[in-house]
């Protein structure tokens, strides 16, 4: 009896090491490192490291669905390489905790560099750059026809949220963050909604876990009086979208743009416990392909020949509506503003797709920042990065524009 039962541990033993070396690197990585728990805020550095170039992979760890690629790929050749005179690149790298930079300058790539063993191949977690990839999906519906204005209530695509402090918010207030709805997004209190909410169980059955939590919020201001933060409400927003469509936001965004457009690699869009899509956060997916939805972006939103949002809408989306008081950005539809026209969407730990139009210019960022938001000096430092670019490139040109850390334009609402 013994030598059998040591025969079949034997046996599993023999299968998990066979299962273990059939992981790639990244998940192997990963698996030696899972975090106990789902919620990323509270996982150590070395947790994240490991978990954000493969947050995917466990089922475990969180559900995600494919966003797919087409058969053909947008060019991204090699321009030549973009000197940063006074700029430490080497020591930006390492104090950003940086999994990857890619510069695209007039369509080339003129600088590009990975550390914490990151490479082109691999796909980084997003965190809320997701965010301005979701707002995008809004003008889609709009161009479409499944959504008929952006002065329209939510409640008119979500009717679960009738009788709530949403009676009076309208699809533009949840695009600038401007509800007037009490919401918490403190990522250092596990009490918090930004910490609870996506786990959070519906109190009536067929309605979405989502917008029973967000349902149950307070009035706290006029809507379109104020700005707040607030990722509930993006998710929110993607709800909506998915109501308006009938599409999963992944197969929206693969049928829009991924394909369309030419992105390399299949991406994938984590899920919340309710199996919807987290649109207010992370998306799975290359830097360069990040990269390209930046082109997307810069190029007015055609990908195949084909409009995809309506005419003008990235300089309606990204132009900035309110202050924030975060590094002197403004808030537009889920873009972060800067001076001289730029945006940027901008994620938790160190993501970013930076675009500056006045330059033909397009920065995407992948870290692991030691605290989450930057503000222990990591945002400030990735804004000077931006500005060292932004001078290479004028410097390149022979002349000069606005750059990030001058003065702001006036916001308008």
């Amino acid at each position: 009896m013994k030598k059998w039962l040591i025969g079949i541990v034997l046996v599993l033993v023999a299968i998990s090491g066979i299962v273990f070396f059939a992981l790639d690197r990244d998940q192997r990585a990963l698996l030696a490192n899972m975090p106990t728990d789902r919620n990323v805020l509270f996982w150590s550095v070395d947790q994240r490291n490991a978990a954000f170039r493969a947050l995917d992979a466990f089922p475990a760890l969180a559900d995600a669905r494919v966003i797919e690629a087409g058969d053909a790929t947008h060019p991204l050749p090699e321009g030549e390489p973009l000197d940063l005179p006074g700029f430490d690149l080497d020591g930006f790298m390492q104090s950003q905790n940086a999994a990857a930079v890619v510069v695209v300058h007039d369509g080339a790539v003129v600088l590009e560099r990975y550390g914490l063993d990151f490479s082109a191949d691999g796909k980084w977690t997003s965190f809320s750059v997701a965010k301005s990839l979701t707002s995008t999906l809004v003008g889609a519906a709009l161009k479409d026809g499944h959504i008929d204005s952006l002065e329209d209530p939510v409640s008119k695509y979500l009717p679960d949220m009738r009788g709530s402090a949403y009676d009076d918010v309208t699809i533009r207030h949840l695009l600038t963050m401007s509800s007037g709805v009490r919401w918490n997004e403190d990522y250092t209190d596990p009490e918090s909604d930004v910490a609870r909410f996506n786990e959070h169980v519906p109190q009536v059955e067929g309605v979405d876990a989502l917008v029973d939590y967000m349902r149950q919020l307070p009035r706290e201001a006029e809507p379109g009086t104020r700005w707040q933060y607030n990722t509930g409400e993006t998710n929110l927003i993607g709800v909506l979208v998915r109501e308006a469509t009938g599409k999963t936001l992944a197969d929206y965004l693969s049928e829009k743009v991924w394909q369309p457009f030419g992105m390399a690699q299949d991406a994938t869009w984590i899920l919340s416990s309710s199996g919807s899509e987290i649109s207010g956060c992370c998306i799975q997916a290359s830097t360069r392909d990040m990269a390209r939805f930046g082109l997307f972006a810069l190029g007015g939103g055609m990908a195949g020949g084909e409009r995809v949002v309506p005419e003008g809408w990235f300089e309606e989306a990204t132009q900035p509506a309110f202050p924030t008081g975060r590094f002197d950005r403004g808030y537009a539809y889920q873009w972060w503003t800067y001076p001289g026209g730029a945006y940027a969407a901008s994620g938790l730990f160190g993501q970013g797709i930076f675009v500056d139009p006045e330059r033909n210019l397009v920065i995407a960022t992948n870290s692991n920042w030691r605290q989450s938001t930057g503000s222990n000096g990591a945002g400030a430092e990735r804004n000077r990065f931006y500005a060292a670019v932004q001078a290479a490139v004028d410097a390149r040109r022979g002349r000069e524009g606005v750059r990030v850390g001058e003065p702001a334009e006036p916001m308008v609402r």
